[in-house]
């Protein structure tokens, strides 16, 4: 178990709706005291320095473990995660065998437990048998098992009969669907978001309306399900256009009880980096060409992610539904590959960001450029996931609660480091932020009382 003190940091306690200058201690794992400080003893004390908060709570990554520990195994993505201040994982069932079995979860349980790491593994179960898209999964079996919701991350749902039953059955069940939403239809063959840059490439177009269609179809039919079953949700993952969010917000307004989240690489990057533009999306202006904003060279196998990397409208449009609620969360969707699947031509790569060590870096990328404050940065990655999984797994306040566990994430904002391969814990290199410096540098990363995480700094 872990002690630890922290003087005259900047304190984020997103529970109780409080952030500024103070003190924390934290004996044999247990957060002992929190002292908010005021006057003289806060001086020189603001929100640039050293930064102590929940620890971060991921509703959707990928740790391949069973079938491609090549890319990443329970360890190494647990280890990740705690290099990135998660001290919460929940993973998407796209492995092999999907997890569509309570055995593949008791699987994952029993990597996790052998890692050592303090890290909470949750994870979902799969919509449909197999992940196939034919027949529902054993719902009741692996609801009883405990995943913590339904998906098949990866592809969508393609049937709405499926979509209808699935919504009611895990609504009875106490959980959400969570559905990555596409229109298959639309996207075959499809490798970079339709729109001025990918006809530029000569990349086959991957049209905001598949996104969008597959939303408003789920959202009629929750609008129906709900009548019959009141504790039916819907869960959007990976929300990437304005249309998607506008839909989810007039959704919300309405009393549907729908939540969604967003990516990192949504907010702060858009389809001209797959051209070579390594501008943030707050400075993109669509045609990198035009304004000497090509700096490297384009269609870069790291920035082939599910959904692509949208236009700078969109990535404005997930930064506003940050800021009014209308998405949740911020989740990383990470998504480690190995070089066998990623060094290839650009539409034939694997989609996926391997994002979750570098995601605190990108938003506060976001935040530094004035666009969204700390504090609501950091709910989007504790409060918010937190709510999404209810009180079934997030048992505790998410806040700064003496006597409680300490599960606590402490970074430094003055700090900055390069992201590199090697700086990567994750097996998965598949970055697109590779030789970047990124701000908030993470010192240590506490899990339930234990260190998950330390970098070779003094905190005090």
């Amino acid at each position: 178990m872990t002690d630890l003190d922290i003087s005259r940091a900047w304190l984020v306690d997103p529970a109780a709706g409080r952030e500024g200058p103070g003190d924390i201690v934290v004996r044999d794992g247990i957060l002992e005291s929190v002292t908010w400080l005021d006057g003289a003893d806060a001086d020189g004390v603001d929100d640039r320095g050293v930064v102590v908060a929940p620890g971060f709570i991921d509703l959707h990554a990928h740790f391949r473990e069973p079938g491609n520990e090549d890319a990443e195994t329970i360890a190494s993505g647990l280890a990740a995660a705690a290099h990135g201040g998660f001290t919460t994982v929940c993973l998407m069932p796209n492995t092999t065998p999907a997890l569509d079995d309570p055995a593949v979860l008791a699987g994952i349980r029993a990597a996790a437990d052998a890692s050592g790491s303090p890290v909470r593994a949750l994870a979902y179960g799969t919509v449909t048998a197999g992940r196939g898209g034919e027949t529902l999964a054993a719902l009741g079996e692996l609801a009883d098992a405990g995943v913590v919701g339904f998906s098949d991350d990866g592809a969508g749902v393609g049937s709405a009969a499926l979509v209808r039953s699935a919504l009611a059955y895990a609504g009875a069940l106490g959980l959400p669907l969570v559905d990555h939403a596409e229109d298959a239809s639309q996207t075959a063959g499809a490798e970079a978001n339709d729109g001025f840059v990918a006809t530029v490439l000569g990349l086959c177009g991957w049209p905001a309306a598949a996104e969008e269609v597959a939303v408003a179809r789920d959202l009629a039919i929750l609008a129906e399900v709900v009548r019959d079953v009141p504790a039916a949700r819907l869960h959007l993952t990976h929300v990437s256009t304005a249309g998607s969010l506008d839909l989810i917000r007039r959704a919300k307004a309405a009393g549907l009880p729908v939540t969604c989240d967003i990516t990192p690489h949504h907010l702060a990057l858009t389809d001209e980096w797959v051209a070579g533009s390594r501008r943030w999306a707050w400075d993109a202006t669509g045609d990198p060409w035009s304004d000497g904003a090509i700096t490297t060279a384009a269609y870069a196998s790291s920035l082939r992610v599910n959904p692509p990397l949208r236009s700078a409208g969109d990535a404005a449009a997930c930064r506003e539904a940050l800021l009014d609620g209308t998405a949740d969360a911020v989740a990383t969707d990470h998504a480690p590959h190995t070089a066998v699947d990623k060094d290839v031509e650009f539409g034939l790569a694997a989609n996926g960001i391997s994002g979750i060590e570098t995601a605190l870096g990108v938003l506060l990328a976001v935040v530094d450029a004035g666009l969204i404050p700390l504090s609501r940065a950091i709910e989007a990655l504790t409060t918010g996931p937190a709510a999404v999984l209810g009180t079934r797994f997030v048992d505790r306040p998410v806040g700064l609660v003496e006597g409680e566990p300490a599960d606590l994430v402490v970074f430094d904002r003055s700090d900055s480091w390069t992201v590199s391969a090697d700086a990567l814990v994750s097996k998965g290199k598949n970055s697109p932020v590779i030789g970047r410096q990124l701000s908030g540098r993470v010192l240590a990363t506490i899990a339930n009382g234990r260190l998950a995480h330390e970098a070779a700094l003094e905190f005090s």
